[in-house]
């Protein structure tokens, strides 16, 4: 069996961007979960990664059906709600079948609206009509749409509005004492969004980003390359135009045990966002701090960092960062002869293991980690191995 963290793997990068769309995507702006207490899980991402609190929408304000806390860091909003109600059958329904999971990945747009009509005029799923939010600080337009599951996107389409994050949020204030006397965590911006779907939906949910949103393929990897003597499998990393917005969607292939990607399917209850990859500027400070914050992370074992160093000796690239410190904190490096990337994935942000982080600094390298998904895979399947699901 090839382990991808000892020989070269093989990639595909497309140049071929189709052609050039009416509308721009400029940005992911948001990500919106869905959780049995937004409260709570706010205050937990505050926590242990030292995001900031953004905006609270709820009672106070006049919202009666679903509360929303919004935390961030840099460019990285997420916005989690929960029910205020009983029986609110979407969001019981959801939860029962996902539990706490990302709903709605948005993007800044342009224009929402033409993203909207070209998107429903090609088969996606309208969920809301383009609609306008505004109060002092402005207007915004959104819209809404399903691509697949239970996992929407939204357009979002500011207008030069100036407020913190949409309209009709308010600041209390809360948590804010905590990032006053815990270390700091650099976050700028969301590198990527990471979808898991079941076994030969890779490819129609990839065409699906193609025809209706105007993306295209950016960078893929199979299973001939991504594996472990257990699991494996394939991705295709989709774009839009600019390249500012990229959606990896992965696929398990058949290996002679249970992959993360059919656990995560399982205790999902079907396709939708498995992780987001977070770019820092400086992944050995923010991993260090969110340690001391109790953020857990997955493990590598020494063997790994014995043989990156060999295979340095024989590399173009020389890496900056002390390979003794990317060592004791368990952070992950590939590389090409052009630069490298360093890379860390959180364990499993809840009970079910579903959701979880990755954490990514970039050094004139474009790709995904490729070299380090074999090492990856034997990682999580150590966990599987703990929770009895490999």
């Amino acid at each position: 069996m090839r382990d991808a963290a000892k020989h070269p793997v093989s990639m595909t990068s497309y140049v071929d961007k189709g052609i050039k769309p009416t509308v721009n995507y400029e940005a992911f702006h948001h990500l919106t979960f869905w959780v049995g207490n937004a409260k709570q899980a706010a205050a937990y991402y505050v926590t242990n990664f030292g995001f900031g609190y953004i905006g609270y929408q709820g009672l106070e304000t006049g919202h009666r059906d679903v509360a929303s806390h919004v935390v961030g860091k840099g460019e990285v909003a997420f916005m989690f709600q929960s029910a205020l109600r009983p029986g609110n059958k979407e969001m019981t329904e959801f939860l029962g079948q996902h539990g706490d999971g990302v709903k709605n990945v948005a993007f800044a747009v342009d224009d929402a609206r033409e993203c909207y009509r070209l998107a429903v005029a090609k088969g996606a799923k309208p969920v809301r009509e383009p609609w306008v939010e505004s109060d002092e600080h402005g207007e915004v337009v959104m819209a809404t749409i399903c691509v697949y599951g239970d996992t929407d996107h939204t357009f979002v389409q500011k207008n030069g509005y100036k407020g913190l994050f949409l309209p009709n949020f308010i600041s209390t204030g809360a948590l804010t004492a905590l990032n006053d006397v815990l270390p700091v965590v650099p976050v700028d911006f969301i590198d990527h969004c990471v979808s898991n779907q079941p076994e030969s939906e890779m490819l129609p949910v990839t065409e699906k980003y193609e025809q209706m949103l105007g993306f295209h393929r950016f960078w893929s990897v199979d299973d001939k390359d991504i594996h472990t003597e257990y699991s494996s499998l394939r991705s295709i990393v989709m774009a839009e135009w600019n390249e500012k917005v990229k959606m990896p969607i992965n696929e398990p292939a058949k290996g002679l045990r249970k992959s993360q990607i059919d656990e995560y399917i399982e205790f999902y209850g079907g396709p939708g966002i498995q992780h987001i990859a977070l770019r820092t500027s400086n992944i050995i400070e923010a991993v260090g701090n969110m340690k001391k914050r109790g953020a857990e992370f997955l493990y590598t074992p020494k063997a790994y960092y014995d043989d990156l160093r060999e295979r340095l000796k024989h590399s173009k690239v020389t890496i900056s960062e002390d390979l003794d410190m990317l060592e004791k904190l368990h952070i992950l490096v590939d590389f090409d002869d052009q630069g490298y990337l360093l890379q860390i994935f959180t364990k499993p942000l809840e009970d079910r293991p579903t959701v979880f982080l990755e954490f990514i600094q970039r050094h004139n390298h474009q790709g995904f980690g490729a070299g380090n998904f074999g090492q990856l895979f034997k990682a999580i399947e150590r966990e599987q191995a703990l929770r009895g699901n490999l």
